[in-house]
C-alpha cells in the first residue's frame, strides 16, 4: 500500500514539474553530488568530485573511513577493490598500501587511487560547494577532531554538515564543535529520528519515507531536510513538492 501510494504521489508531482510548478523550488534547493557525480565517475573519487564541480552540483557527499595508521579516506565500502580484482579492509591496512595500485574503474577505466578526505576538502572548498561527511562507523574522539580540525584549517565549518547513522557520532561532534550542523542520516521516521528532532539536529532522509509532515516537523524547528537517493525525475519532482533543504543524486539535473 505504502508503494502504491508513493507511485500516485510521485505520479502528482511529475505531472506538476512538467508545467513548472516547482520552478521556483528548484532554484531555492542545493542538490548534492551522492558520492560526487557518481554516474559519470567511480563514486567517492577526486574525479567524481571535481565532476560535481564542474557539472554544477552545489555540493557533494562523501563517506569517511580511517586507515589503520589514521588517515581519513573516501570510501562507501569497508573494502578498496583494486583494478586487479584484489580487495583490501581499509581499517586494517596503512595508505601506502591501499594506494600502491589503482582502484576499480568501470565508469572511465583510468588509473584512479583512493581519495583522501583533505583532498575531498580541497576540492570541494576550491569550488565554494556545500560538503556532505558522512562517518561511517562509529568514530572516536581523536578522529572527531582530526577531521574537523582539518576543515575549520581548510574551510568553513557551516559549509560542512556532519552526517551519520550513528546519533553518537554526531552527539560527541556537535560536544566538540557546537557550530558544527549535524544530521542524521535515516531510512524513515522512527524513534531516533524523534530524538534528533529534540537535539535540534538535522535529517537527511531515504525520499522514500520521506512525508510532507516530517520535513514540515524539521522546518518548524528551524532545521534542514535533505533526501537520498534522488535519481528519477519522479523522485526529484517528489522531493522538489516537499520543500527540501538539499537533495542528493547519482546524476546531474539541470
Amino acid at each position: 500500500m505504502q508503494k502504491i501510494a508513493f507511485f500516485f504521489m510521485t505520479l502528482v508531482t511529475l505531472f506538476s514539474s512538467i508545467f513548472g510548478a516547482y520552478g521556483e523550488t528548484k532554484d531555492k534547493v542545493v542538490f548534492i553530488g551522492h558520492r560526487g557525480y557518481s554516474f559519470r565517475y567511480l563514486e567517492n573519487t577526486a574525479d567524481a568530485f571535481n565532476g560535481a564541480a564542474k557539472y554544477g552540483f552545489g555540493g557533494a557527499e562523501t563517506d569517511v573511513r580511517v586507515t589503520s595508521d589514521g588517515v581519513l579516506v573516501c570510501s562507501h565500502n569497508s573494502e578498496a577493490v583494486f583494478a586487479d580484482g584484489t580487495e583490501m579492509e581499509i581499517a586494517e591496512h596503512t595508505y601506502a598500501e591501499l594506494t600502491e595500485k589503482p582502484l576499480k574503474n568501470l565508469k572511465t577505466f583510468s588509473k584512479i587511487y583512493l581519495c583522501t578526505f583533505e583532498e575531498y576538502l580541497d576540492i570541494l572548498s576550491a569550488n565554494d560547494m556545500i560538503c556532505f561527511i558522512e562517518f561511517k562507523g562509529a568514530f572516536t574522539e581523536e578522529n572527531i577532531l582530526k577531521a574537523f580540525d582539518m576543515v575549520s584549517e581548510k574551510y568553513d565549518l557551516a559549509k560542512c554538515p556532519l552526517q551519520s547513522f550513528d546519533i553518537n557520532n554526531l552527539i560527541l561532534a556537535k560536544s566538540l564543535y557546537p557550530d558544527l550542523p549535524v544530521m542524521l542520516t535515516c531510512d524513515e521516521h522512527d524513534d531516533l529520528v524523534d530524538q534528533a528532532l529534540s537535539l535540534g539536529f538535522s535529517i537527511d532522509m531515504d525520499l522514500h519515507n520521506l512525508t510532507q509532515e516530517t520535513v514540515d516537523m524539521f522546518h518548524d524547528a528551524g532545521l534542514e531536510v535533505a533526501a537520498w537517493t534522488a535519481n528519477t525525475r519522479a523522485n526529484i519532482s517528489y522531493c522538489l513538492s516537499l520543500g527540501l533543504d538539499y537533495i542528493e543524486s547519482d546524476m546531474y539535473w539541470k
